[in-house]
């Protein structure tokens, strides 16, 4: 990893660039492969899915035989782990519900908020080195306790044309509606635009490699919602001499050996921990069945000193981490000030896997420094805030003349007329 000592805040933008690949680089792709799926439909799904993923499937959707298969080859304790998973997940965001706000602005003037879930989703689950069915969780859980009425899933097939066991069974357990086996661009293209074998959806959820992230972005010029840009994941920790070096290797390592792309980050007061924890990431490298991919994150990441907890909080706001280890004896001062993060974890027995997994908490987050204007995943993601109104005739009267005011100081003859015929009437 590179050390960097000290260093000056004007070089901190440059020092906390992403290994990331410029829009440009992608964008023509991206927008070859919509256009092809707008105009071709399930034609250029099957077309791309052979070319990306090696495989040609005949059917995309997943047959409720394939899912009985795959439940019945998870083992029990797998299960079981899921099954933990799930209960927290579902806790946590239970939590998150709220009840109608409802207040009289002005006598006669009633307004309130309800919230009503997005009728349809789709979510989009990476598979190839890493098929990650705990994220079917993070975002299937507060999807059906939100009420969405259909939930499409869509991830990668193998080179047997199969989607992993443990997806399908995270799926089923979780209230999926319909499974796809079709990942990448044409994935998210087929969600937006709608196919014959897969439905368009309002909003799409989940993570994916840069091309899905761009796929994802060109998706909200078609009226699609996304969750947000999440692109390779991101991890920093924050450490003094009170973090087990062990520890923090781990966590920087569980990070690293997402994808070549991932970046971690240690922020440090010591350097005598960035000393051992350096140490200690290539020990632990060696025995990584991941080792190819962690080494070639850690080639993208960095071991940074700084001088105080002050100077270490500017540079991690500046960063905007997707997930924030905080391992130091002043935690609450980082807990209390911190301003960009997507999640955050804290103390030396809160590895960031917990969040990954089975805490409660959701791990779709946004990267890539959004998280100074994004959040998480979370309940509210799934649910649209509507607002209601409504006056009587007492209430017209009291913030009538007011809309008359303005709308006239507007030129807007038109909005003045809908209130002054209402006047009117409620003085013949």
């Amino acid at each position: 990893m590179n050390k960097i000592y000290n260093p000056k805040p004007e070089t901190w933008s440059i020092l906390l660039e992403r290994p990331t690949k410029t829009v440009d680089d992608i964008e023509a792709t991206v927008k070859e492969i919509f256009k092809e799926v707008q105009k071709k439909g399930d034609e250029a799904i099957t077309k791309y899915t052979s070319l990306f993923d090696g495989v040609a499937v005949a059917n995309l959707e997943v047959t409720a035989e394939e899912i009985n298969e795959a439940i019945a080859s998870i083992p029990q304790e797998l299960q079981d782990a899921i099954q933990l998973a799930k209960s927290n997940i579902e806790k946590f965001h239970t939590a998150q519900k709220t009840t109608r706000v409802s207040v009289e602005t002005t006598p006669g003037v009633a307004c309130w908020q309800e919230k009503r879930p997005i009728q349809k989703i789709g979510l989009y689950i990476p598979g190839g080195t890493a098929p990650l069915f705990s994220t079917v969780l993070m975002l299937a859980v507060p999807a059906n306790i939100a009420g969405c009425k259909e939930i499409v899933l869509c991830s990668p097939p193998d080179k047997k044309g199969k989607i992993n066991p443990a997806i399908l069974y995270a799926a089923q357990l979780c209230g999926v509606t319909k499974i796809l086996k079709v990942g990448g661009i044409q994935a998210i293209a087929g969600l937006t635009f709608g196919t014959a074998a897969i439905p368009k959806v309002y909003k799409i959820f989940g993570p994916g490699n840069q091309f899905v992230t761009v796929a994802k972005q060109l998706a909200t010029q078609f009226g699609v919602a996304i969750d947000m840009p999440a692109g390779p994941s991101e991890l920093l920790v924050v450490a003094d001499d009170t973090a087990v070096p062990a520890f923090v290797a781990s966590d920087l390592l569980s990070q690293a050996e997402h994808g070549t792309d991932s970046q971690v980050i240690l922020v440090s007061t010591s350097k005598e921990l960035i000393d051992t924890v350096e140490t200690e990431i290539q020990t632990q490298l060696e025995v990584l069945p991941r080792k190819a991919i962690a080494t070639k994150a850690i080639e993208n990441s960095k071991l940074i000193y700084v001088e105080n907890d002050q100077i270490a909080l500017d540079l991690i706001d500046e960063y905007g981490p997707e997930h924030f280890i905080i391992c130091a004896k002043n935690e609450d001062f980082y807990v209390n000030n911190i301003g960009n993060a997507g999640s955050v974890f804290i103390g030396n027995y809160t590895p960031e896997s917990a969040g990954d997994y089975a805490s409660g908490t959701n791990h779709t987050l946004p990267t890539n420094g959004y998280a100074k204007n994004y959040s998480g995943v979370n309940l509210d993601s799934f649910l649209k805030s509507m607002t209601f109104q409504k006056i009587t005739a007492e209430g017209i009267q009291n913030i009538g003349p007011a809309i008359e005011l303005m709308a006239e100081a507007e030129g807007l003859q038109a909005h003045k007329n809908a209130v002054t015929l209402r006047l009117k009437d409620l003085k013949i």
